[in-house]
C-alpha cells in the first residue's frame, strides 16, 4: 500500500526538508531523505546548534551528537560526544548499517570508528562560534583552562571553574537546540533523524536526550514516531519519545499525544524548555511546547516549500517563564 510521502521537523530544519522531499517525492527511502535533510542542516554556519558552527562545551571543544531510528525493524543506531565530523547523522547511519551489532558509540571509539569508515574531518568551532563563546565568558572570574583559580590545584580548580561555567553559560532565549526530522516514505516506512551540538556551553562529556532511544527518538511504522528539543534531560526521565509512541499505540490522536509529554515534562519542572514532534504511520502530525514563540515544520509532496506552523502551547503550573 502506497503512503502520501510527508515529512516534518523542528525549528529551523527547514533548511533540509526541500531536498529531503524531493528525494520522497521520487520514491525514495525515508532513511535517505532524514540523512540528507540533517546533513544540510549541519552545514548551515548561521545555525549554532548543531553540526559546524555549534556552540562548544565549557572548555571550548565542540562536540556533536545524533541517532537514526527505522521504524519497521526498530533499528537503532546513535553517536555521542563526537569531535571533529561534521556530520554525526552520517556517522551514525554507518553504526546501524556496518556496525548492527552496537547501537551507540561514544567519544573517541565514536571518532575511530568514523575515521576509519573514511569520514572527512574538520575544525568545527567557527569563528563566529568561537566569538559567541569568548562573549559569554567574559562575565566571568572562573575559566576552565585554568586563570583565576590559584585558590585551588589541578583538577579541583578546573572542575570548580567548569561547574561554575555550566551554571552561568545558560542558553538564550528563543528557539534553540537540537534538530530532529521525521520522515513517512511511499513504501509505508518511518523514519526519525535527530542531530545537535548539545546544550551549549555544556559540562565536557555531557550527553542528552538525542543519541538516547526512547527518550529524544523513537519510531515505530506500525504507529507512528516522535522526537524531542529542548532541555534533553526531561526526555531522559521521561522516556519520552517512547512513551509517545506508546500513547499513539493505544488510540489517543497525535495532537494530545504531543500535550500529554509537554505536561509529562512540566511536572518535574516548571522552568525548563522542552518540545516534542509526533509524527502517525498514517500521515498526522502534531507539535506542542511549553514556551511562545516555537514552531515546527512539515512538508508534503505536492509543497514546493515546507510550512511553519506555532507550536500547542501547554503551560507549566507555577512557570515563571513565558518563554
Amino acid at each position: 500500500m502506497s503512503s502520501e510521502p510527508i515529512i516534518i521537523g523542528s525549528e529551523r530544519s527547514e533548511v533540509g526538508l526541500p531536498e529531503a522531499m524531493e528525494i520522497l517525492r521520487e520514491g525514495g527511502s525515508a532513511l535517505d531523505a532524514i540523512e540528507v535533510a540533517l546533513r544540510r542542516c549541519e552545514d548551515n554556519l548561521d545555525d549554532h546548534y548543531i553540526g559546524t558552527g555549534g556552540l562548544p562545551n565549557a572548555q571550548g571543544e565542540v562536540e556533536l551528537d545524533a541517532s537514526i531510528m527505522i521504524g519497521s525493524t526498530r533499528a537503532f543506531a546513535a553517536v555521542a560526544a563526537l569531535k571533529n565530523f561534521p556530520h554525526p547523522i552520517s556517522v551514525a547511519r554507518a553504526v546501524l548499517e556496518r556496525l548492527p551489532q552496537h547501537a551507540l558509540l561514544v567519544g573517541e571509539g565514536a571518532a575511530l570508528f568514523a575515521r576509519e569508515c573514511g569520514f572527512a574531518e574538520a575544525d568545527l568551532l567557527t569563528d563566529d562560534a568561537r566569538r559567541l563563546w569568548h562573549a559569554a565568558l567574559a562575565p566571568s572570574t572562573a575559566s576552565v583552562e585554568g586563570e583565576n583559580t590559584i585558590a585551588s590545584d589541578g583538577d579541583g580548580a578546573y572542575r570548580a571553574a567548569a561547574l561554575e561555567l555550566v551554571r552561568r553559560l545558560a542558553p538564550h532565549e528563543g528557539p534553540w537546540g537540537t534538530i530532529n526530522v521525521l520522515a513517512l516514505d511511499r513504501a509505508g516506512e518511518l523514519v526519525v533523524g535527530v542531530s545537535t551540538s548539545g546544550y551549549p556551553y555544556k559540562y565536557p562529556g555531557r550527553v542528552g536526550d538525542s543519541p538516547v532511544i526512547g527518550a529524544g527518538n523513537y519510531c515505530d511504522s506500525h504507529v507512528g514516531a516522535a522526537a524531542c528539543t529542548g532541555y534533553g534531560e526531561l526526555a531522559i526521565r521521561s522516556v519520552t519519545a517512547k512513551t509517545a509512541v506508546d500513547r499513539l499505540a493505544t488510540g489517543m490522536p497525535p495532537d494530545m499525544v504531543a500535550r500529554a509529554a509537554i505536561a509529562d515534562a512540566n511536572a518535574l519542572t516548571a522552568d525548563a524548555a522542552f518540545n516534542i514532534v509526533v509524527l502517525t504511520a498514517q500521515g498526522a502530525h502534531a507539535s506542542a511546547t511549553n514556551r511562545d514563540g516555537r514552531r515546527y515544520c512539515w512538508m508534503t509532496a505536492s509543497m514546493r516549500e515546507p510550512q511553519v506552523t506555532p507550536r500547542v502551547i501547554v503551560r507549566a503550573k507555577g512557570s515563571t517563564r513565558s518563554r
